[in-house]
């Protein structure tokens, strides 16, 4: 059944319906939002008047940061949010949102490089004294690791998602606002590990892989949730879903909202991953030739 037709089937009541309209302005979500947008802007000002359009940070880099910020806004600000109370479904939709779409855009956009800029002289030198600390390096390399960053994230995405636990999160604005950190600082951490991460433009091949396995494990929950004979979820009977039929409806289109978009995102990131791991190939090999042709080493 499409939203479209599950929306049909089960309207929302007259009060339900005028609170799942508005747009939320939760402060949770501005707490979330509006530092992402003053330090990237304040920072990128800063970082472009320093130097030539570009330098770092390109107009594309920082057009996806700000794509992503908008998806972020969307997903926790927008009736998404106020809509996500009543109906699993796009609850689902919403952390597909933050995950797959918001968490990858914006990493592209190298915020924590442009939030230094957005430091005052004396503080951003400091920052950049203890980033380049060892003890910091060593803890940085092991948070970072690809394996470690891919089974965090696919930790937090599964017991998220188990029914105490999301039921506990929608009972309290706090610990849903620490599921979202949760999945959006885990869902950053993964993609900018296999874009950026210890093994650099040589681990395209390796993202590729993360991204795959990302994709089967999240299909596994998505088909959990889809071919489950009953609702896992009872809090949503309390929010217009009375009968057991129309919780299992809502939990199984949330399956495939989790199913079908989020590995066609994943798909096309694997995608982008797999032609720049040619391209590396590509550009590897025209270095090799340039080095015999011209008697030296490949490596200098």
């Amino acid at each position: 059944m499409t939203p479209f037709l599950l929306a049909a089937a089960h309207p929302l009541g007259g009060f339900q319906a005028q609170q799942a309209a508005r747009w939320t302005w939760d402060p949770w979500g501005l707490a979330a939002v509006l530092p992402a947008t003053v330090l990237y802007a304040r920072g990128l000002s800063a970082l472009w008047g320093h130097a030539d359009d570009g330098a770092g940070v390109r107009g594309w880099q920082a057009g996806c940061y700000a794509a992503g910020v908008a998806v972020l806004a969307v997903a926790l600000l927008s009736p998404v949010d106020a809509w996500s109370d009543f109906r699993f479904w796009v609850h689902m939709s919403q952390h597909e949102l933050i995950m797959t779409v918001a968490a990858p855009l914006m990493v592209l956009g190298r915020p924590l490089y442009v939030y230094l800029w957005a430091l005052p002289f004396g503080a951003r030198r400091r920052a950049r004294g203890f980033l380049a600390a060892p003890s910091f390096k060593v803890a940085w390399s092991f948070a970072s690791a690809p394996l470690f960053v891919l089974t965090l994230h696919a930790v937090v995405r599964w017991v998220w998602h188990i029914p105490a636990l999301f039921e506990a999160a929608m009972a309290s604005d706090a610990l849903h606002a620490f599921q979202h950190l949760s999945f959006f600082s885990t869902a950053a951490l993964f993609w900018w590990a296999i874009s950026n991460g210890r093994y650099g433009r040589a681990g395209y091949g390796l993202g590729l892989l993360f991204v795959f396995v990302t994709a089967f494990h999240t299909s596994l929950l998505a088909a959990l949730l889809t071919v489950a004979p009953s609702g896992f979820y009872p809090i949503y009977a309390l929010q217009g879903l009375e009968s057991s039929p129309e919780l299992l409806e809502d939990q199984q289109l949330g399956g495939l909202i989790m199913w079908v978009p989020s590995a066609v995102l994943l798909l096309v990131s694997g995608l982008a991953l797999f032609a720049a791991w040619l391209g590396e190939g590509e550009r590897r090999a025209r270095r090799a030739d340039f080095a015999r042709a011209h008697g030296v080493t490949a490596g200098r």
